[in-house]
């Protein structure tokens, strides 16, 4: 089984038992939304579409050189700014660049290593795409972009020279790995790095609200404008505000306005029964 359907189908898993739902969220895709897409790309992986017969034949896979880079350009085009949708589109661009490039400098039969070529557009591809994009969502669809790109990229070029008996498959085979793996390492340098300066930061730059637990912590100065009624205390009239007194010793002392603004809670019963014994 390929690299790249496997590689789908843990990530698929990862979907599905939440564990990857905050990395979801920073590309505002839903979790369904995500398995769609995965879903589609695996069905489109088994059906190869000929576009060009002669004289240099050009060969569509649909899940690898359709569905990843129609996706690509709808995360793009959904980007909240449009800064980012044009660092997401540079990002394409030098990554296909860089793709082809590295592809001329290595020989035609490259000798038995630990890491394919494919595997080597990928990370390079991955790592720029990230160093561009800066996003999450713009650095994955660099990557992905970036490797069908140098595959068309190879094709004009090949067409151009009308070089006999040449094919170019683009998403197929080796890139179909190389798309998917491209696209995950992109996303995984962009959520490592993200978290990693915002814990050396101390967290984010600006928050509105601390939050605990999901619930707003209100300001500690809040807690002296009003404070909550005694236990036992008599019920004063609806809507009346709790009031908060500092005698001379420096201890608050907590009570209800009364109907004519006296105050009312323990210590007022106290000083109450005080004044009554003298």
């Amino acid at each position: 089984m390929p690299v790249g359907i496997v590689t789908l189908l843990v990530v698929a898993v990862l979907i599905y038992f939440g564990i990857a739902h905050r990395v979801l969220d920073r590309m505002r895709l839903t979790d369904r939304a995500a398995l769609i897409w995965i879903a589609l790309v695996i069905a489109g992986s088994f059906f190869n579409v000929t576009l060009v017969g002669a004289p240099v034949r050009l060969t569509l896979n649909l899940g690898g050189g359709l569905v990843p880079p129609v996706f690509a350009i709808w995360l793009l085009a959904t980007a909240d700014e449009a800064r980012e949708r044009v660092r997401g589109t540079v990002a394409a661009l030098v990554s296909a660049g860089a793709i082809y490039s590295l592809g001329t400098f290595l020989p035609p039969e490259p000798p038995q290593t630990f890491l394919e070529p494919q595997y080597l557009f990928a990370i390079v591809a991955g790592a720029v795409a990230y160093l561009l994009g800066r996003s999450r969502r713009a650095a994955f669809a660099a990557a992905v972009l970036g490797i069908v790109l140098a595959d068309l990229i190879q094709y004009t070029i090949a067409w151009i020279r009308a070089i006999p008996g040449s094919q170019t498959w683009v998403g197929g085979a080796g890139a179909f790995d190389a798309v998917i793996v491209a696209g995950i390492v992109a996303v995984l340098l962009a959520e490592g790095v993200g978290e990693t300066l915002e814990r050396i930061q101390g967290g984010p730059a600006r928050r509105p609200a601390r939050e605990t637990g999901g619930l707003v912590t209100p300001h500690p100065d809040a807690h002296d404008a009003m404070r909550p009624e005694p236990q036992g205390a008599p019920a004063g009239e609806a809507g009346t505000p709790v009031v908060t007194s500092r005698p001379a010793d420096g201890r608050a002392v907590a009570g209800r306005a009364g109907p004519e603004g006296k105050r009312e809670g323990p210590e007022a019963r106290q000083e109450g029964r005080e004044d009554e014994g003298d």
